[in-house]
This record gives C-alpha cells, sequence and structure tokens, in this order.
C-alpha cells in the first residue's frame, strides 16, 4: 500500500472520536477538547494597572493622595486633578483616565506628583482596559484543540475549574522478542531493548494514556494471550510483522479473526508495519492493533504513519496542518518507496542526518521530525513534508 494511503487508512478508520468526559483543568493536560471553549467573563474583568505607578485623574500635575491601591483590592473613586499609589494589576479607581508609570514621575516635597515626560500624559496610558483580551461568551479555542499547560493557563483565566474533554485512548505496548533485554549492554547475542523507552514518551505525546508495556518472547501461546487479554482500545506491537520462523503475529490475528485495514506500506525503513481491527472487547468497545516492525527507525516510522494519525483521531484532536520545508539538501529514496528520513531543521529549512539505517538510532536523536521523501528523491531546494516528533 503506497505510504499515503496507509495514513489515511489509519486516520479514517475511525468513524468518531472516543465519548466525552469532564475532567478537573489539572487533569485535562494532553487531551482534546470536545466542546469550544468560550470565556465566561471578559479578560481582564475590570481595568487595571499594566505598571507600578499612580492612577491619575485627570490634567496633572495632580495632588497625590494617601495610600496605595493593590492587586486583589479596591480603593474609592479619584476625583479630577488627584492621583494615587498603584500596584500592577490592581483595580484601577474610578474616574482615573491613565496610569503613571515609577520611572516617569516625580513627587515634591509638597505631595504633588508631576509627569516626567513631554507634553500631556496620553488618556488610557498603561492601562489594561476590561475585556482587552476577550469578552464573556466569545469563543477562545474550537472542539478538537489539544489541552496544552498554556491551554490549562487560559482556562483557568477565562474562570474554568473543568474542562469537557475526549477520553484518551488506552494503548498497551508489547515488545515482542526472545533476544531482547530489559537492562544492561547487549550481551551473549542479544541486544537491548530500545523501544520500550522510546515508544512510551512519543505514544503519550500523540495523545494516549499507556497503561502497560511488556516484553514478551517469541512464543505462538504467549503473543496470542497477549493479544486476545489485553484490553487497551489500542494494542500497539514491536517486531513479528514480517514472515519469518519466530513472526508470529500475522497468526495471532488471522487465528483471533481480526481484519486487516494495512499490511505492509511501500515505505523505508518500517515497509513490514500493519493496521488491524481486532474483535470488540466484552463491553462492545472497538479495538485496534498497530503491528510496528522490530527495528528501531522502522518502528519510529510506523508509528508515525499508523499510530498517530489513529490515536490522534480516536482522541478528538484536530488534524495537524502539515509542515513542508526546502530541503537544505539532495534527499534521496527507493524508486518505488516513500522514505521517511530524520532531519534536523535550520533556519528555513531542513537538513537530513547520518546514522539513518533501519536499525538505527543514533540520527533520529538529533532529528527534529521525520521529511517524507517521495519515491525518487527530491533535488536541494523542494519543500519536504515533515513530520514532527510529538512532545512528551
Amino acid at each position: 500500500m503506497p505510504w499515503t494511503r496507509a495514513r489515511d487508512v489509519a486516520r479514517n478508520c475511525v468513524e468518531e472520536a472516543l465519548p466525552a468526559v469532564t475532567r478537573d483543568i489539572a487533569d485535562a493536560l494532553g487531551h482534546a477538547l470536545a466542546e469550544p471553549l468560550t470565556a465566561l467573563t471578559d479578560l481582564p474583568s475590570f481595568h487595571s494597572s499594566a505598571m507600578d505607578g499612580w492612577a491619575v485623574a485627570g490634567a496633572g500635575p495632580w495632588r497625590l493622595r494617601p495610600g496605595r491601591v493593590l492587586a486583589g483590592a479596591s480603593a474609592g473613586p479619584l476625583a479630577p486633578g488627584t492621583a494615587v499609589a498603584i500596584a500592577t494589576g490592581a483595580p484601577l479607581p474610578d474616574g482615573s483616565c491613565a496610569v503613571l508609570r515609577r520611572e516617569h514621575g516625580e513627587v515634591t516635597a509638597g505631595h504633588e506628583l508631576r509627569y516626567g515626560g513631554r507634553g500631556p500624559l496620553p488618556e488610557g496610558c498603561d492601562v489594561r482596559p476590561r475585556g482587552q483580551e476577550c469578552r464573556a461568551g466569545e469563543p477562545l479555542l474550537p472542539a478538537g484543540a489539544a489541552v496544552t499547560p498554556a491551554v490549562l493557563g487560559l482556562a483557568a483565566a477565562a474562570g474554568y475549574d473543568r474542562l469537557t474533554v475526549h477520553r484518551r485512548p488506552v494503548v498497551e505496548l508489547l515488545v515482542l522478542g526472545s533476544e531482547l533485554l530489559g537492562a544492561g549492554p547487549p550481551r551473549d547475542g542479544r541486544v537491548r531493548d530500545a523501544l520500550g523507552p522510546l515508544l512510551p514518551a512519543w505514544l503519550r505525546g500523540s495523545g494516549a494514556r499507556v497503561t502497560g508495556r511488556r516484553l514478551v518472547s517469541d512464543d505462538l501461546g504467549l503473543l496470542r494471550a497477549a493479544v486476545r487479554g489485553s484490553a487497551a482500545d489500542v494494542v500497539v506491537t514491536t517486531g513479528s510483522t514480517a514472515a519469518g520462523p519466530a513472526d508470529f503475529l500475522h497468526d495471532v490475528l488471522d487465528e483471533a479473526g481480526a481484519r486487516f485495514l494495512v499490511d505492509s506500506v511501500a515505505v523505508r525503513p518500517g515497509h513490514p508495519m500493519l493496521l488491524a481491527e481486532l474483535p470488540p472487547a466484552a463491553d462492545g468497545r472497538s479495538r485496534r492493533l498497530v503491528g510496528l516492525p522490530g527495528n528501531p527507525l522502522a518502528a519510529v516510522a510506523g508509528t508515525a504513519t499508523l499510530a498517530v494519525p489513529l490515536l490522534r483521531r480516536l482522541g478528538g484532536h484536530r488534524d495537524a496542518v502539515p509542515l513542508r520545508l526546502p530541503a537544505a539538501a539532495d534527499l534521496s529514496a527507493h524508486p518505488r518507496y516513500t522514505r521517511l528520513l530524520p532531519v534536523r531543521r535550520l533556519t528555513h529549512e531542513v537538513a537530513p542526518l547520518p546514522f539513518d539505517g533501519s536499525a538505527m538510532l543514533r540520527g533520529l536523536a538529533f532529528a527534529d521530525g521525520l521529511a517524507v521523501v517521495p519515491p525518487g528523491g527530491v533535488p536541494a531546494g523542494t519543500e519536504v513534508e515533515v513530520l514532527e516528533a510529538p512532545a512528551a
């Protein structure tokens, strides 16, 4: 299957996102909004001072009133020709026309305040007017927007204690292979599991809730039990996707009555990736399995191709706007296969990185993303799509 088609299948095999749930604002991080976020109040909700200094009424010079208006407090109205000291963020007293910042004001021995600049103090100077950022009822973010730390801050400022978001898809990661070690350096013909530490953060960054990670040896019965026993919305496996003597994943899926949606993709690295629809869970929930190749960079390519679009759609996230940047050098590819190539972003272009073999991760460690190089490659200066690595 062509690479673009495989990605579209992963994105469009979900008819609708997972159901909406209500979360305390602190627990909504990483979810997608299930409904638009609208302001519950004007922001700011009152006229306030943008600087430390003095609130002034009318033209100067001003008679300085005793006291100080602090953030969270209020003060009585100002009569024309008077001023009062005020702190940043404090409510502006009624009658105020501007704020004179501290470094521009001069206080005489007779408690008279003068403006040290040229000409009159401009009306509204250093005042944050009510509703400057938004008005109550104004849409702030659309449904499908990712709840980032900045969104949490905006929602809190707008008056929210809880948010309605889509449930995050539950993922279980099965790392397959008797040759894998869970600790220590490679030895005795065995290699260290690199995908167990790598993939969970990538999957979480795509909106998933990763509830488990298991090493499963090359055994048909063990793999059958692991897949059938998983209650996850999406089971992600690494290895066993090809047709080697210890590759049992196709057999397990055939036995289970799974429906293959993608079975091998014309991409390098990672072509023996797959996406299958598993029989429904006991409670009727749909379940899917993403089979990634065992080689590390190939597994990352499969994650970007199949797992990321599937998880984002299940979690209710909007489709990301494709990032396209010129290539800083010629990017080679297979004559008939798309190539996913680790690249590093320069100022306005992307450059390929060395150590880009299927079993390598050294190039990926320096990468900002994967360039989608069409069959045949592209010359320097040609724009290519770049799949950005999700945040951890």
